[in-house]
């Protein structure tokens, strides 16, 4: 699923997305804006666990209509090894955003 990242954005959007970290680790979150929470992340604003193994590329975005849904597709995610996260992202074709 490609999902067009933009600034205009309605606030009633919520994306589920997965980060790869410098070492290959993976992380899920859910956020309204993918290009600004991933900044954060790499400022080492949020989330702990950027703060030692900094994120490198977003693997994996889906967009929900509310943050309700977002949520629950993340719990989900998060239930799920490291390798079924890496078919998830294989099956909906690797959205690899490079950054910096």
């Amino acid at each position: 699923m490609q999902v067009a990242l933009s600034k205009g954005t309605e606030s009633s959007d919520w994306f589920l997305y997965i980060i790869e970290t410098q070492s290959g680790r993976l992380y899920t979150g859910i956020t309204t804006d993918i290009q600004r929470r991933f900044s954060q992340h790499q400022q080492g604003k949020g989330a702990k666990f950027f703060r030692t193994d900094p994120p490198s590329q977003i693997r994996f975005q889906q967009r929900f209509g509310d943050r309700s849904e977002a949520s629950k597709e993340e719990a989900r995610i998060k239930k799920l090894t490291r390798i079924k996260k890496l078919q998830l992202i294989a099956s909906e074709g690797d959205q690899t955003i490079q950054h910096g």
